[in-house]
Parts: C-alpha cells; structure tokens; sequence
C-alpha cells in the first residue's frame, strides 16, 4: 500500500485525524490511527507516516526543534493550506466521508457542548452537524494543549472547556479555528468569557481591577495569583494573535 498514491478525501480525513491527536500519539499503536487505516485499506503504518508528513509542515511544531517525517507531497501542502483557511469545510466534508462509511455518532458528539443559542429550533440534522464541528474544536483544542488547562494545569477532561478567544457569536470564519481556542478549567473559561482575565501579546495573563479588589480567598488563589504568569502554551495551533488582542480590546473589564 505504500506506493499507492493517497487520494484528496484520504488525505483530508488523515489531515482531520491529525489535528485532533497529540503530537506524541502519532505512531502506529494509536487507536484512532488503526480505525482510520482499517477504513482507507492502509496499513496503521502509512497512516502514521501521513499524519507525520503534515507534522513537518506544522511550524508550531518545527519550531521548537520536533520534526515529523520528510517526503510530503505538493497535495499534503495543499490540503494543509486549503484547511487552515476554512475549517469548516474540514469538518463538514469528513464527517460526511465518515457517515458515508457507515461510522457511528459517538455520544461524546452530543455532550459536552449545547447548540448556541442562535441554532435553537433547526432540524435535529442541523443540530447534529453543529455538536459534530464542535466536537471536532473540543479535541482539537484539547490535543493541542495535552489535555490540561493552559492557566492551572488541571487535567480532568469533566471540567475543562476548548473556549473560543474570539466568541462564536461575533466570529463566524474562526468558530472551528483551533487557533482560536484556550484549554481552560470551567471556572478559567467563565472568567475569561466574561472579560476577568485575559492575555497579553506575549501570552501572560492579565486579571482585571474587579479581581484584584475582591476579598474571597478562593478568587485570590485560583485567579489573582495568575497576574503576569505565562501560559503552558500547545503544542499547535498558538493562539492567534489578532484574536487575543481582540479579546483584550473588546471583552477583557481591565479597570472595572
């Protein structure tokens, strides 16, 4: 199978698989890497020489010195530009190659996230594809930061959050985006959403006037401490810049 050249539909759902696996979890062992290489007729193998072939275009991941495998294709660079452009055309595209075979929706698709509130009263198919792409963003995001909160290093998947840096009602083209996502406990996420806490250019944390003024213990310790500390920050998928500043600009209560 190896000298069978990959197709474009094999090639997103490799790249779709790839996004949503920690860079440690690229081998051949992998779970999620057998399943896919069961339903492309591939070796588990090849799968993991692919996902590791898009690890080298990866600059979050050169960057700091990792490398995937050499010998991508000028189609492997294709689908890495085509995708980082148009997230939801990633999601929608395989989840319809993956309905297509047959693969079930697993019941993690219709947990930890509710349909916005501007999605109420569409067809349960509507409902569907949205919990899909969200779900896709969760691990997405969550891969990305090695499943632990980027602000306290919690771990426990319950109560951790992938939260959008630029919202979902106000930044359509980036809802999917993974640069647009922080791992962060529940009670991180809540703070960040309502403009307590953001981050700098440089990824440090900023804690608003509000907080620094509270006399509860427990906001003392678990968020005012955070003041000027950095983020643990992924392993892709950085935050991106003019979204961080867009939350500090827009949301973030700096002298409230």
């Amino acid at each position: 199978m190896a000298n069978i050249r990959w197709t474009v539909d094999e090639l997103k759902l490799a790249f779709y698989l790839y996004c949503q696996l920690p860079f440690g979890q690229l081998h051949r062992g992998n779970q999620e890497i057998i399943n896919l290489a069961a339903r492309l007729g591939r070796t588990p193998s090849s799968v993991a020489m692919k996902l590791s072939n898009f690890a080298s275009l990866d600059p979050v991941i050169t960057g700091t010195g990792r490398k995937g495998l050499s010998g991508t294709s000028q189609l492997d660079r294709l689908i890495w530009d085509q995708f980082h452009d148009d997230w939801q055309s990633l999601v929608d595209d395989c989840s319809a190659l993956l309905a297509q075979a047959g693969e079930p929706l697993e019941e993690e698709d219709l947990s930890f996230a509710q349909v916005p509130a501007d999605y109420e009263g569409l067809t349960r198919e509507t409902r569907v594809k949205v919990r899909v792409r969200q779900r896709f963003f969760r691990k997405a995001v969550l891969a990305g930061y090695r499943g632990k909160c980027c602000m306290s290093g919690t771990s426990e998947p319950r109560l951790l959050n992938a939260s959008h840096i630029s919202p979902w009602s106000v930044d359509p083209a980036n809802r999917l985006n993974p640069a647009n996502g922080l791992c962060l406990s529940a009670l991180h996420d809540r703070a960040f959403d309502q403009g307590l806490i953001a981050l700098t250019d440089e990824h440090t944390v900023l804690v608003s006037d509000r907080l620094k003024k509270a006399e509860d213990s427990f906001i003392k310790s678990t968020l005012v401490k955070l003041e000027g500390a950095p983020i643990e920050l992924p392993d892709r998928f950085l935050p991106a810049g003019d979204m961080v500043r867009w939350h500090r600009e827009n949301v973030f209560q700096a002298g409230n």
